[in-house]
């Protein structure tokens, strides 16, 4: 059976230096007086106050329990607030394992968006389900059961909504709410200028932002890059970011993490827009034209994100669904065009043939398209099948993102059952 996403996550840490520093858990890590910082997959920030605690994100309803453990170790004081940073199932989920036995419910705090995003969720569980087993490199049918129920369960739900910007006091400490899409639309990041502690929630998560995902809703790098230089402008003292370790007691360092990310996103932004003015030429040409920036820093790595796919999501927001392509406006079916070209081609074994023999030339896009073509032309063809997944196999080995190696790894699993993605 293929690993759940949490597990799947799991054991991914430690394959090397930078995706160490994304996929860091522990804790608890004291960032500032009274405040600690835990992490399981996702991160967690606990601050202490006379009236209670107030939590920064709860991590998913798995690993909920071991963060508020670790936590636990340092405090036992009710929790009076939480806040989401935004809706997503390993931020917003995991509240419960935090309260005390008996305890009064807590405020919880989120955008307006935030409401919207657990309903469409609870809609489209299925359809989420499907993505989220190919984006952790599986088949629909070996997650469904736990994905679904992940996606199709209600968190405990914001009774506190807000626009742009929120802000509370908590046992004589003062926080600041503020809105910013990014990865999402309902995001937030948290400042406690009495402790100097930044929550960027995943606008920061120790890796090439996560604002291309090719199979999620519309993201805003461009929006995002505002955000993490309002938050370098504060010089905050501590970070605690959505995934990946705090740093503490290195000003200099935490405002050059966030303003280069900042400036990594709005070099993808200027550069895809850049393209798009020339002509507006289709989708698929502005992405290979575009070229996309790069960083030695630790915590600008494609270990899950795609630089490239970003560039998709710019061009999504200010360019349509339309790819450009004529024959794309209003497509024929893609099994009837994959058995025209095998046909063309000589069948579907010599389409993927040729495609084995691109993929041993280093042709890797190349030999996935026609590859695509000869298992969508001939699914129950066993030589078919074998040929296609280890094109995709080796699409996957030369991949650094966890987006790319898992959906190819996905499509491989589809090939070897003989079922193309369609």
């Amino acid at each position: 059976m293929v690993d759940n996403p949490a597990a799947k996550f799991a054991s991914m840490r430690g394959k090397g230096p930078q995706e160490a520093k994304f996929f860091w858990t522990g804790g608890p890590v004291e960032v500032a007086e009274r405040t600690w910082f835990a992490s399981q997959f996702s991160g967690c920030t606990a601050f202490e106050t006379d009236e209670g605690l107030v939590l920064v994100d709860t991590g998913t309803r798995q690993f909920a329990p071991m963060i508020a453990a670790m936590l636990r170790q340092k405090t036992q004081a009710p929790v009076h607030t939480a806040i989401y940073t935004h809706g997503h199932i390993d931020h917003a989920y995991g509240l419960e394992a935090f309260l005390l036995p008996g305890q009064a419910r807590p405020r919880v705090i989120g955008h307006h968006a935030m409401p919207a995003r657990f309903a469409r969720y609870q809609a489209t569980a299925r359809h989420n389900a499907a993505l989220n087993a190919r984006q952790f490199g599986g088949t629909v049918e070996a997650q469904e059961g736990e994905a679904f129920q992940a996606f199709a369960a209600q968190p405990i739900a914001p009774d506190t909504l807000y626009d742009e910007r929120l802000d509370i006091v908590v046992g004589g400490v003062a926080f600041e709410i503020h809105h910013c899409r990014g990865e999402t639309d309902d995001h937030s990041w948290v400042w406690c200028a009495d402790r100097g502690t930044i929550c960027p929630g995943d606008l920061f998560i120790w890796a090439v932002p996560n604002d291309g995902n090719p199979q999620k809703v519309q993201r805003y790098p461009w929006e995002r890059a505002k955000g993490l230089r309002a938050m370098a402008a504060l010089s905050p003292r501590a970070l605690c970011p959505g995934h990946g370790g705090p740093v503490t007691g290195d000003t200099a360092l935490i405002v050059r993490m966030l303003s280069e990310t900042a400036g990594f996103l709005e070099a993808v932004t200027t550069r895809t827009l850049a393209a798009m003015e020339n002509g507006s030429p289709p989708h698929v040409d502005i992405v290979t034209e575009v070229a996309l920036p790069k960083s030695d820093s630790a915590w600008l790595q494609p270990v899950y994100d795609d630089t490239e796919f970003l560039v998709r999501n710019v061009i999504r927001h200010f360019g349509g669904w339309w790819s450009g392509r004529p024959s794309e406006l209003k497509p024929a079916p893609r099994a009837m065009l994959a058995c025209e070209i095998a046909a063309l081609s000589g069948g579907a074994e010599r389409l993927a043939t040729r495609a084995a023999e691109l993929g041993a030339q280093g042709q890797m896009r190349l030999a996935a398209h026609l590859a695509d073509y000869a298992l969508e032309a001939a699914p129950e063809n066993a030589t078919v099948q074998q040929q296609v997944a280890e094109i995709y196999e080796r699409c996957a080995a030369q991949e650094t993102s966890l987006m790319s190696v898992n959906i190819f790894r996905s499509a491989a699993a589809y090939a070897r059952a003989g079922r193309p993605y369609r």
